[in-house]
């Protein structure tokens, strides 16, 4: 009896990281797509823009300095609220992820 709950432990600790690590994958990939779609030749800021340069500098700055802005207001929010946007963060980007992915697959590219 004890032998077979160890063994559902153990199952299920194997199940969930395995889980675990999907995710973590697919996170990866999303955020690795989003940073290939924002500045890739073809990517949101070239067609935002024209492909000028000056305009495409002017955007990335902007964008940094946007994150820069979000990094440092974080601490003012509240606990619970923080970790409700960052399980939003985790799963929007491991759906983007899924996108880049089955897009990839289906498609050959992104």
């Amino acid at each position: 009896m004890h032998i077979e709950i160890k063994l559902r432990q153990e199952i299920f600790s194997v199940i969930q990281a395995g889980m675990g690590f999907v995710l973590v994958a697919l996170m990866v990939t999303g955020i690795g797509g989003t940073i290939y779609k924002i500045i890739s030749p073809e990517g949101w800021v070239a067609v935002a823009f024209g492909r000028s340069a000056s305009a495409g500098v002017a955007a990335l700055g902007s964008l940094l300095m946007i994150g820069a802005l979000a990094w440092f207001s974080r601490g003012w929010s509240s606990p619970g609220a923080r970790n409700r946007l960052t399980d939003l963060l985790v799963f929007g980007f491991a759906a983007a992820g899924f996108a880049y992915l089955a897009t990839f697959l289906t498609k050959g590219s992104f």
